[in-house]
């Protein structure tokens, strides 16, 4: 068993740890992850709305509040809408401006300007016009993958012009604003010139505008990662990396959230349609049923460290239930600790596949609800759970049992290391103790000689 750890160690250390952390300095991952950032307020306050709108109450009620309430929904319906039309509806928009500001100051360019050619670059080929109107279609989930491509592409044609001393240049006296618009021009005239034709050109031979062939080449790869084998994938490479001490939630959900936005809003679409609800693993899922607690779901295992009867233990138990409450469990992941930590190993690994088995097949059983809320992801477990799924109750039951076997899983490998601490401190003890007494006889004799 030993040897096998090491040869997992040594992987880990000479061959996966290199790797993920290149792929999480990668600049387009980071920029990705900043650009998501930054439009969450946006997103969570948007998708927050569709509980006042399709409040949880059955349409049967005759409860007066509740009914009351149904009908203000019914009535003034697109109204409520609008809100949640200019955040999530807009998500590419934030998300656009994001990932491009994010790419910029990693080429030392003007974030504000970067941001803008960016969602001109986006507009140019998702805003369909006609008859004095704009379609928003892919605006929202369809046109995220569009939207990150125009990011790219806008920021490494400016970059390169700028780089390539390709650009417009003013007299020092001319104030910079002024100085910096004329700058932008060559670059933006190169967007316009390379995008919009290959927009129309894709439109004349295939009858598809490019958000629409992106999503129609993605299709599959969008279908497979809302599966059983995406979601143990992620999770475990999530857990090999945190076990190794790299940050194995950034990297994953890097890469998953533009396939998790997509799929949100087809949920969300699907709920304001009246239509069942089609996807299942989305960052709710992730969040409130996988991860109770921050990264191997070790909420339930602050609980059993605080009864410990080992005083390391004990006192990270305390110090990590309250953060562990909004799934921050540094204090656990660091002070017990998990990380490289062959005791613990098992259990971290598998505590959260267990539980993404158990939910998946909960959910698509239809005992639980599917989520069509954005959360954040420091809202603690049965909350977010329920919220997520616009209240839902099933939820929140699931995220105890979850708790449960979490906690039953984690135990024996608590008592194993207690034990074994215990025996520490019980040796340090005993080492104290002799010091103090071959401290007492050696101050004694000099003592009686004075």
């Amino acid at each position: 068993m030993s040897s096998l750890y090491g040869m997992l160690v040594k992987l880990i250390e000479q061959r996966i740890g290199p790797l993920a952390g290149k792929l999480g300095q990668q600049r387009y991952v980071l920029a990705i992850r900043d650009g998501f950032i930054a439009a969450l307020p946006f997103m969570i306050v948007g998708s927050f709305m569709l509980v006042f709108i399709f409040p949880p109450i059955s349409s049967e009620t005759t409860w007066g509040f509740a009914r009351a309430w149904l009908d203000f929904s019914n009535t003034y319906r697109a109204e409520l809408m609008l809100p949640f039309n200019m955040s999530m509806g807009l998500m590419t928009v934030f998300i656009s401006v994001g990932v491009a500001s994010s790419l910029a100051k990693q080429y030392s360019l003007d974030p504000i300007t970067t941001g803008l050619l960016s969602l001109m670059s986006f507009m140019l080929v998702a805003a369909q016009y006609k008859d004095g109107t704009i379609s928003t279609q892919y605006f929202s989930g369809q046109g995220i993958f569009t939207a990150l491509i125009c990011a790219i592409y806008s920021t490494e044609v400016y970059a390169w012009l700028k780089r390539n001393n390709i650009t417009i240049r003013l007299p020092e006296q001319v104030p910079m604003g002024v100085a910096r618009s004329f700058e932008v021009l060559i670059p933006v005239l190169a967007i316009i010139l390379t995008l919009h034709p290959l927009n129309m050109l894709l439109q004349e031979t295939t009858g598809m505008i490019l958000p629409e062939a992106i999503m129609a080449m993605l299709k599959p790869l969008v279908a497979a990662s809302d599966s059983l084998p995406a979601v143990l994938l992620a999770v475990l490479l999530c857990q090999i990396l945190w076990f190794a001490g790299i940050h194995g939630t950034m990297i994953v959900t890097g890469i998953m959230n533009p396939f998790w936005m997509a799929n949100l809003a087809s949920n969300q679409a699907a709920l304001a349609a009246g239509q069942a609800i089609p996807h299942t693993f989305l960052p709710g899922f992730w969040d409130h049923f996988l991860f109770i607690g921050g990264v191997g779901s070790t909420l339930p295992l602050a609980f059993l460290l605080m009864r410990s009867r080992a005083v390391h233990l004990r006192t990270i138990g305390r110090m990590g239930v309250v953060p562990g409450f909004f799934n921050i469990n540094e204090p656990i992941l660091f002070g017990a600790p998990i990380i490289m930590n062959p005791v613990f190993f098992l259990p971290f690994i598998l505590v959260p596949v267990i539980n993404a088995i158990l939910a998946w097949f909960a959910v698509d059983l239809g005992l639980v609800e599917k989520v069509v809320m954005l959360t954040a992801w420091t809202t603690p477990a049965p909350i977010g759970a329920s919220w997520a799924t616009n209240w839902a109750l099933s939820p929140v039951i699931l995220c105890f049992i979850c708790m449960g076997i979490s906690a039953l899983m984690y135990y024996p490998f608590v008592r194993a290391y207690e034990r074994t601490l215990l025996k520490q401190e019980a040796e340090t003890a005993e080492a104290e103790e002799v010091a103090r007494s071959e401290k007492a006889e050696t101050i004694t004799p000099i003592q009686s000689q004075a």
